[in-house]
């Protein structure tokens, strides 16, 4: 199978969809690799490390596209990418579809067969081509946060860990999965006063036992948020429903429970946000101010540290990339249930029903877009 990675062209995104380990990996499986100049660059990885492993520079997107079976990437791809997309392609990356319904639409429309990493599944009924991104964006959430709090960027003034004889700032982390651990780690270690809320009671549980009392654990429900807002410094959106779109957990209404200049920091924006007043920004532009409280919504929040998250979501993605080169995406996909999960759009038809429930779109089943 011919394999290309284009570069990335999301603003401030550096991450790129292959390593060269990875590049490797397919040549020495028989495979070839076709790799935009530059495309690894912002992580690190230049040209000569691809050539080293067996691929092929390019010049442009379009010769990748042109030659490649199988795409490669990290972020959903982007309108001009889209139109380079042909019937019977695979492409193999994040898509986040359920907020996007215009992706969406062009994805139908190009007849490629698109498996998405953030639904991928594994025997646990967990998400390990997300879990990386989720550990990266969780240790990220509470840094980003610390320096949107700083008064210079619109922030109420607070140290995230306090001083002698000053109190340190309320942090609550809404959802105690893999992002809200990540973070809350990342929280208690600055020093903060961590809150995390999830509804899961044996999550809590698992929480408590694991920071030994260094933070507070509480069911989630509406009354909970509405009681800690006001005392909060700076909350942190961490939930995730597979492929759906958030749920939204604090409205506009609420911004005027919460103390002016504390920050809310949006992990959930990829999925279009758990906060109302949530909109996607970008690295270059990352806070937005909204009746006095500072957002921070960048949509591709590993992107900052693109050396470690290229390295981290490379290790996961590998073994599932080679699997579909090997086999093919529809053999691959019956042999392997979990990544039957990942089918997002395969020939004119969209095939995750979460998606469909978002966007009001008809859904053909997976497992009947095997046959057909």
């Amino acid at each position: 199978m011919k394999i290309g990675c284009p570069t990335e062209i999301k603003p401030q995104e550096f991450r790129v969809g292959l390593t060269p380990s990875a590049a490797l990996e397919a040549v020495n499986a028989g495979h070839s690799v076709i790799m935009q100049a530059g495309a690894g660059t912002g992580a690190g990885f230049e040209d000569g490390d691809y050539e080293a492993a067996g691929a092929k520079i390019v010049g442009t997107a379009s010769e990748v596209f042109e030659a490649a079976d199988m795409i490669v990437k990290v972020k959903e791809p982007q309108a001009g990418e889209r139109k380079m997309l042909r019937e019977g392609q695979v492409l193999f990356t994040y898509l986040h579809l359920a907020p996007d319904p215009e992706q969406t639409k062009d994805l139908i429309a190009s007849g490629a067969t698109c498996i998405a990493y953030e639904t991928v599944t594994d025997r646990k009924g967990g998400l390990p081509l997300l879990a990386p991104m989720s550990e990266v964006a969780g240790r990220l959430a509470p840094q980003s946060g610390a320096w949107a709090l700083q008064k210079a960027n619109g922030g109420s003034g607070v140290l995230l860990g306090g001083v002698p004889g000053v109190r340190p700032a309320n942090v609550a982390i809404i959802g105690g999965g893999v992002v809200g651990t990540a973070a809350a780690r990342v929280a208690v270690g600055m020093g903060a006063n961590v809150t995390v809320l999830d509804r899961s009671v044996p999550r809590l549980s698992y929480l408590d036992d694991v920071f030994m009392g260094r933070l507070t654990t509480q069911y989630s429900d509406k009354a909970a948020v509405a009681e800690l807002l006001p005392r909060m410094d700076m909350v942190i959106g961490a939930v995730l429903i597979p492929g759906a779109a958030a749920p939204m957990l604090v409205s506009r209404e609420q911004l005027s429970l919460m103390k002016p200049g504390s920050v809310l920091v949006d992990v959930a924006i990829d999925q279009g946000g758990c906060f109302e007043t949530s909109k996607a920004t970008t690295h270059q532009d990352p806070i937005y101010d909204v009746d006095g409280i500072i957002h921070y919504c960048v949509a591709n929040m590993p992107g900052a540290v693109a050396r470690t998250s290229t390295i981290a979501l490379g290790n996961a993605t590998m073994p599932f990339m080679l699997n579909l080169a090997n086999k093919g995406w529809r053999q691959a996909c019956m042999d392997d249930e979990n990544l039957l999960h990942g089918l997002n759009v395969h020939a004119g038809k969209l095939t995750y029903h979460a998606v469909g429930k978002a966007l009001g779109i008809d859904v053909l089943s997976p497992k009947l877009a095997l046959k057909s």
